[in-house]
């Protein structure tokens, strides 16, 4: 007896996110350098953030004891995903990268995040932080790797809510990070 192929099931959707998808898709099919990929994507995601039909209520729920993904969407050929991050306050990522590029935008609240180099002597690794960034509402950052190495949390007092597009299957893949970073920080 054969089993079934896994069904994928599409995430809910609004009208907006749809056309958001749409607007990615015409940037991604293009075949730009990852860089210009991301900020050309970030153009496209800022018009919608802050909207208040861009999400289900459901795509607002967190996680008391840690920072939520709802997956919004995948595209079919792994090209790009979208997910909504929530955070509540304190929540945070560990120190890490992606296994490509990223786009974020803020919906609500604040994400913090310190961005990190890392350096070696040849014979030890260590990471410094370079940059302390403060994103609030409609403000979008984007990077490719390498040198995407960062921390993020809700720093505020209320829900923090993010729109990450990343370049690659999140479905498939679980999560963006390429590697979580262990190492001695000279955090300022």
């Amino acid at each position: 007896m054969t089993t079934p192929a896994a069904v994928r099931v599409a995430p809910a959707t609004t009208s907006r996110l749809a056309r958001l998808v749409t607007d990615v898709r015409g940037v991604v099919d293009r075949g730009l350098p990852p860089d210009l990929t991301a900020y050309l994507v970030g153009e496209q995601l800022a018009p919608h953030l802050g909207a208040s039909d861009l999400l289900t209520e459901e795509q607002y729920e967190g996680d008391p004891d840690r920072y939520r993904q709802h997956l919004l969407h995948a595209e079919r050929d792994g090209s790009f995903s979208i997910v909504a991050l929530v955070w509540l306050p304190g929540q945070q990522t560990a120190i890490h990268d992606h296994v490509a590029w990223c786009v974020t935008g803020v919906h609500q609240g604040e994400e913090h995040e310190r961005r990190f180099r890392l350096v070696s002597d040849g014979a030890v690794a260590r990471l410094v932080a370079t940059e302390d960034v403060v994103n609030g509402p409609g403000d979008v950052c984007g990077f490719a790797p390498p040198g995407d190495i960062h921390r993020v949390w809700n720093g505020g007092s209320g829900k923090a809510v993010s729109l990450h597009i990343y370049g690659a299957d999140i479905s498939r893949l679980g999560s963006s990070v390429r590697r979580v970073y262990d190492l001695r920080t000279d955090e300022s």
